[in-house]
């Protein structure tokens, strides 16, 4: 009968050797996907502290904000209409990047809050409220924080600041957790019902970045939207800040929002 030879790469002792080197390999792999992309970007930040998009916009030179004024608001809609269309955002009632509510003062002194369809079709008296006191309307979106929860809770780094102040949603990492849909304050967030990632308001980053204004303060009839550097002077924004009493939503939670009102009634929260 033959020998059978058997080589020492057929062993399993000397299969085990290889073995543990794909092993390694392979955790080594995953622990790079598992490291926050804040993380990441943070070194990507300190080896090349300038970002630059394709189009040579540096977002490192801008830092960005939008101010409503509320006594200007009318509730027509069409900043919600405009959003939809240039966002793709789904028509359900329930998918907004933003909307508008509408406030009723009673003569008891009770306030009633309501935003049908996001106020997309605008509002009609529905007779809930008889002759109500005060009605004003409100617009909400993200208020892209400088100190956002969402960023905070996300387990991925998919929602992160970018560098001109935008808070951002990569979907590529976005595993639709729903954390941060969760953890936003102010209901500014929503789960895409196709590609079941988060969606929130982004100030039309497409485009800002190529120097156009976001679709919904361009679509404002009564100019009550006001968008520009937070920081630079001068700019539309910085003249709304120094010209209205400003106020912000809940600013107990210290959140520090970059989206601000003027003629904010105590009743918003």
């Amino acid at each position: 009968m033959n020998d059978v030879q058997i080589t020492t790469s057929q062993t399993p002792e000397n299969q085990e050797l290889p073995r543990r080197d794909f092993i390694k390999k392979a955790l080594c792999t995953i622990a790079a996907l598992l490291v926050p992309r804040t993380l990441v970007a943070s070194k990507e930040m300190e080896e090349a502290p300038v970002w630059v998009l394709a189009n040579g916009y540096k977002p490192g030179e801008h830092y960005w904000g939008m101010g409503i004024d509320t006594s200007k608001c009318i509730g027509c809609g069409r900043c919600v209409e405009a959003c939809k269309t240039e966002n793709n955002v789904p028509r359900e009632s329930a998918y907004f990047r933003t909307w508008v509510e509408r406030y009723r003062i009673t003569a008891e002194g009770e306030t009633v809050v309501d935003s049908p369809d996001g106020a997309i079709n605008g509002f009609t008296d529905d007779g809930e409220v008889p002759n109500p006191l005060r009605t004003f309307f409100v617009p909400k979106l993200c208020n892209h924080c400088d100190n956002p929860p969402c960023v905070q809770v996300c387990p991925v780094g998919a929602t992160y600041k970018s560098p001109d102040g935008v808070v951002l949603v990569d979907s590529s990492y976005c595993i639709g957790c729903r954390y941060c849909i969760q953890a936003c304050p102010y209901g500014a967030r929503f789960l895409h019902p196709e590609t079941k990632t988060a969606e929130k308001c982004t100030f039309c980053y497409h485009r800002i970045t190529q120097g156009l204004l976001p679709a919904c303060v361009e679509a404002c009839p009564t100019q009550a939207r006001v968008f520009g550097e937070v920081r630079k002077k001068p700019s539309p924004l910085q003249r709304f800040l120094r010209m209205n009493r400003i106020g912000i939503l809940k600013p107990y939670l210290n959140t520090e929002p970059k989206v601000f009102y003027a003629n904010l009634d105590g009743e918003v929260n």
